[in-house]
Formats: C-alpha cells, structure tokens, sequence
C-alpha cells in the first residue's frame, strides 16, 4: 500500500532536485527521505528519480507519475479542508499504542473524556509495553516512556518530569521493613519488568550528583507492566515503577514509597509519531489535552 507520506517525499525531492533538500524542507533525516522514497519504488515497481552523486532527476516513469502524485495530495488535501469545515479538523480515526499500565488505569479514562468533548474522533487504541515499529505498523502515534532511541522520530513532552518511585504494599513493609539505602535492596525481593527481552534488573537511584546503581534480583519478573503493578500490590515485593503508574495505589494507601531522599530515574513521557505531517489538529489537540491531564494528575 502506497503511503501518502511517501508522496510527498517524492514531491518534495522533485521539486527541489535534491533528496536531501526535500528532507531539511519535511524535517526528516535523509535516511528517512531516502526510506520513503525507495519503498514508494517498490511499491510501484519502477525508478522514479535517477540519482547520482551529484545530481537528482525524473524518468520517464517519474515524470509520468509526478502529475498523478500531485493529484492525489490535493485531493487528500480538499478533503482535509471539507472536513475541518465547521469542525477546525478535529475528527476521525487515531490509531493510538498506549503503554499497558499507564493505559488501562489512567489513559483510557481520559481518552473516554476525550470523545465526549470531540464526538467525530474515533479511536483504535493498540496496548501494551513492546515497542511499537512506528514506520511499519497501523499505528500513527504512541505514548511511550522515555526518549525513542530512533531520533528520526517526532517526540511530544506529555511529562517530561515524571520520575520512578520505588514502592511496595504496606503489607511487605511490615514483614521485611523499609530499605534506608539503595544497596538494601540486596535484602529484599525486587519485582522487574522486562522490555523487548531486555531485563531492567539494574535500578538506579541519586542523591544530589551522586547515582548509586544496585543489581536487584527477584523471584517474579514480566514483560507486562501492569502485572509487575498487581504483584507490588499484592505484597510480593519492591517495585520500581513510574509515579504516574502507580499514584492512584499511593493515594489510596495501597502503596507506600521507599528511599524518598533519593531521587528515582526519569521516566518521561510523549506522545511519538513518525513525521510531522502526522501531526493534525485532532493528533495536536489529544497531545495537549494529555499533557494538561497529566499535568492536573501529577500536581
């Protein structure tokens, strides 16, 4: 299936004669220009643009497709325009990846408010902690925790200041005591979560400019970060979780925190998308209406 993102990457460099033009001009690295204009090629099965190292050009097969691209964006243009007429834009279907914990017991709820002040949006919400392929999947945006490794992505601060608390039931506490320090730990049972295979067995705490990193071990480890939530407060042992996870379980006392002179990890929060020509007014709106719950909540 073409990608209309694709276009305009082929647009954009025939126009400007230069593929690296066209992506200072989109804010896309050339890597990913260079991306979509190969898988565009494919798709179609022919050479659009003759490179060299010096030099950018149509063939014939570019040069007869380059009129019916241009048609396509302005009608997928005049289509934006007779939808946001009367709505400013705000309307149709998001397909979201949301984080497992955070989503089902936060997000989800918010998402639901959401929809009643902007009745023509519809979602198609995708969740769970694996990391989403934002090139190759349906997905169009993604909350996720911590900053996206691949910097050719779009990354929206929702709570760029939300931390890692380290907490338990009160239940634990009282059988096995409250670390002081973080080389305690060693003492107690630690409940890890796994992402993408990779197991976040080393927990890192600071004081002032000084880190203390201590490897914990743990009779239960998972891949599913609300289960990792469950098992803290079931009374199974010391989680590492993100404040926004797990504030609700601390405000009804169903939590407590531990080592509250230090300061936990950073674990910030945004909203991810491919390109910026992703970024619509309904994207854009969601992205300010989480940040100012988030905000709210955290206060």
């Amino acid at each position: 299936m073409i990608r209309l993102e694709d276009l305009v990457i082929f647009i954009s460099a025939a126009d400007n004669g230069s593929l690296s033009a066209a992506a200072r001009q989109l804010d896309l690295t050339p890597a990913v220009a260079s991306a979509g204009l190969k898988r565009l090629e494919t798709e179609l099965g022919t050479r659009l643009l003759a490179r060299s190292t010096r030099s950018l050009r149509l063939t014939p097969d570019g040069e007869r497709y380059l009129e019916y691209a241009r048609g396509v964006m302005e009608q997928v243009e005049a289509g934006q325009n007779a939808v946001a007429h009367g709505r400013k834009m705000i309307g149709g279907t998001v397909s979201l990846s949301i984080p497992s914990d955070l989503g089902r017991n936060v997000l989800v709820p918010w998402l639901d408010d959401f929809q009643v002040q902007h009745p023509a949006v519809s979602f198609q919400v995708h969740i769970g902690d694996h990391v989403t392929d934002m090139f190759r999947s349906p997905v169009a945006v993604a909350v996720r925790y911590g900053v996206p490794e691949d910097s050719s992505l779009v990354a929206l601060p929702l709570a760029p200041d939300n931390r890692r608390v380290l907490c338990a039931a009160p239940g634990y506490f009282a059988r096995h005591g409250k670390p002081a320090t973080p080389a305690d730990l060693s003492r107690h049972n630690c409940l890890r979560f796994a992402l993408s295979d990779t197991l976040h067995d080393r927990w890192t705490f600071y004081r002032g400019d000084v880190a203390s990193v201590v490897n914990v071990q743990g009779n239960r480890s998972s891949d599913d970060g609300e289960l990792v939530r469950r098992w803290a407060v079931a009374g199974h042992g010391l989680a590492y979780k993100s404040r926004l996870d797990v504030l609700a379980d601390i405000q009804a006392g169903r939590l407590e925190t531990a080592l509250d002179a230090f300061r936990g990890e950073g674990a910030p929060l945004h909203l991810v998308c491919a390109h910026r020509t992703m970024l619509s007014p309904t994207v854009n709106a969601l992205r300010d209406w989480l940040r100012d719950r988030i905000a709210a909540y955290l206060a």
